[in-house]
């Protein structure tokens, strides 16, 4: 039976009253004793809620006054309790926005600098299978890890891909859905599959459309 009227407008106004009390109290911060499992969380740094999948907190570091959104995932390796090579494995300065839904799935390095922005379901990870040996299912095939780094005040929109060895200059804008693999330099706006440089800034001429001039 379907409530209608009334009864369904304050039942659902009670809903919607709990739901946000609920996730503004689930909000993580420094003060929570869940932050001192993590590689280092700054302070006023947040994770607000419903948080995403996040496990092996102690390869994660989240720089202060960053802010990641709901649902967000972040993990470092395959899954929980996992010994890794290096730490931290996934590294977000201070300053950061980590868009709703996105992915931050770290196995060797993945280095955001400071004050970088995402837009929402954003994916960046630094792993990748192989594909080489044609008898063998791609999904079990060795993997290939590459280090990412994203330049300082970047800005990464909705759906971006950031694969395996990609490394991002300072100030970089990347469009809507774009997947990204290969080094850039400060300065540039890419786009595409496979991105490419749209626009790029020359110290003497200012402002330029791409593909990006040696």
């Amino acid at each position: 039976m379907r409530l209608r009227g009334w009864p369904r407008r304050r039942l659902g106004a009670a809903i919607r009253a709990w739901r946000k009390f609920a996730n503004d109290t689930a909000i993580i911060g420094l003060e929570d004793d869940y932050a001192k499992s993590f590689h280092y969380f700054g302070a006023g740094a947040a994770l607000l809620a419903p948080q995403g999948v996040i496990y092996n907190e102690s390869y994660l570091s989240l720089g202060d006054a960053t802010m990641v959104g709901p649902n967000v995932c972040l993990t470092a390796g395959m899954g929980p309790g996992q010994t890794m090579l290096t730490k931290p494995v996934v590294t977000i300065g201070k300053k950061c926005i980590i868009g709703r839904g996105s992915h931050i799935i770290g196995h060797w390095s993945i280095e955001l600098g400071d004050e970088i922005q995402t837009g929402p379901y954003v994916y960046i990870t630094d792993q990748n299978h192989g594909y080489e040996a044609i008898d063998e299912p791609v999904g079990w095939q060795q993997t290939r890890e590459g280090a990412v780094k994203i330049g300082s005040g970047s800005w990464l929109g909705a759906n971006v891909v950031i694969l395996p060895g990609t490394t991002l200059g300072r100030n970089t804008v990347v469009a809507a859905g774009a997947v990204v693999r290969g080094t850039f330099p400060d300065h540039v706006v890419l786009g595409g599959v496979p991105a490419k440089v749209l626009r790029y800034y020359d110290q003497v001429t200012g402002w330029q459309d791409g593909p990006l001039r040696s």
